[in-house]
C-alpha cells in the first residue's frame, strides 16, 4: 500500500498534473491540500475514471482538502471536533478531512500559516494544532492505524530549512510551532519519511520567487506522522523531487510512503 500526500496549490490549475502523476505513481491514496475549490470545481470524474473515491472539503478559493482512495473510503469525517476553523460563520475554513482507506485512518491536513511572528493568526495556528493533537491521541487510542498527511507550515528541525538566519525572524520555526509540532512526537507519532530521505538539503516547498528551487533555497514542511501501528508498517518512503519541475508545477513535492514491503520509491 502506497500513501502520498501534496499541496497541489490549486486543483483546477494543476489536475492534468495530478492526473498524470497518479497515473505513473502507484499511489493508492493521496492526501491533497490546498485544492481551493468549492465542492461544484472540484474536478471529481477526472480521478472517479482512474478508479479513485474521492472525499473533498472546499467552502472558496481558498485552502480545501481532499483524500483520494483505490483501497477503499469508508467513514468520512469533515474537520475534526475543536478544529478552530470549522464552522465559522464569518469564514469558515476547509483545513482538515479524514477517512478509513485500507484499514487506515488516513487525514489529509493544510495547517494554517501563521502569516507573522505577533500575528493573530499564529495563535489560531498553535490552537488549531493543539486541538489536533487532541483528537489525534484518541484516534490512536484503540491501535487502529493512523497517518496524519499534509502540509504542516511548520519547519521542526533547523536542517529542515536552507538557511536558519534567513529565517531568524520568520515564522515556521520559532519555538511555540516547533513546540506545537514536536508535541505529536511526544504523544506517540512518528515521522515516518524522515528515517528514509535523510537531509541537511532535503526538502518538500521551494518558493516560486528568487528561483528558489534550482538555487535549491527550500524548506521541508510536508509531513506524514504515522501512530505507533502504523509507523510500524512504514517500509519506505521518499519526496518526488522531480514533480517540482517544468511548467505549471505547484510549489511543493508529492511525499510517498510504503507499507508492508513497498518501498514508498517516488514515480
Amino acid at each position: 500500500m502506497r500513501i502520498a500526500t501534496w499541496n497541489v496549490n490549486s486543483i483546477r490549475s494543476r489536475v492534468d498534473r495530478v492526473e498524470a502523476w497518479l497515473q505513473r505513481s502507484d499511489v493508492d491514496v493521496l492526501a491533497i491540500q490546498e485544492t481551493k475549490a468549492k465542492e461544484d470545481q472540484f474536478p471529481f470524474e477526472r480521478f472517479t475514471d482512474l478508479g479513485y473515491e474521492v472525499a473533498h472539503h472546499g467552502v472558496n478559493q481558498w485552502n480545501g482538502v481532499a483524500i483520494l482512495s483505490r483501497v477503499g473510503l469508508e467513514d468520512v469525517q469533515v474537520g475534526f471536533d475543536g478544529d478552530p476553523g470549522f464552522g465559522d460563520p464569518v469564514a469558515p475554513e476547509a483545513r482538515s478531512i479524514g477517512a478509513l482507506c485500507g484499514g487506515v485512518r488516513v487525514w489529509s491536513l493544510y495547517v494554517p500559516n501563521g502569516r507573522a511572528v505577533g500575528d493573530p493568526h499564529m495563535a489560531y495556528k498553535l490552537a488549531w494544532l493543539a486541538e489536533l493533537k487532541q483528537r489525534a491521541t484518541e484516534w490512536a487510542a484503540d491501535g487502529t492505524p493512523v497517518a496524519l498527511c499534509g502540509d504542516w507550515n511548520v519547519a521542526p528541525q533547523d536542517e529542515d530549512v536552507w538557511s536558519m538566519e534567513y529565517f531568524a525572524d520568520k515564522t515556521h520555526m520559532t519555538p511555540p510551532e516547533r513546540r506545537a509540532f514536536n508535541a505529536f512526537l511526544d504523544a506517540g507519532f512518528v515521522d515516518v519519511v524522515r528515517p528514509h530521505t535523510p537531509g541537511p538539503g532535503t526538502y518538500t516547498y521551494w518558493d516560486y520567487q528568487r528561483l528558489a528551487f534550482p538555487k535549491k533555497r527550500g524548506m521541508r514542511i510536508d509531513f506524514v506522522l504515522g501512530s505507533a501501528s502504523l509507523a510500524e508498517r512504514v517500509s519506505g518512503a521518499s519526496i518526488d523531487r522531480e514533480e517540482r519541475k517544468g511548467k505549471g508545477a505547484s510549489d511543493h513535492a508529492p511525499v510517498i510512503v510504503g507499507l508492508d514491503g513497498n518501498d514508498g520509491s517516488a514515480a
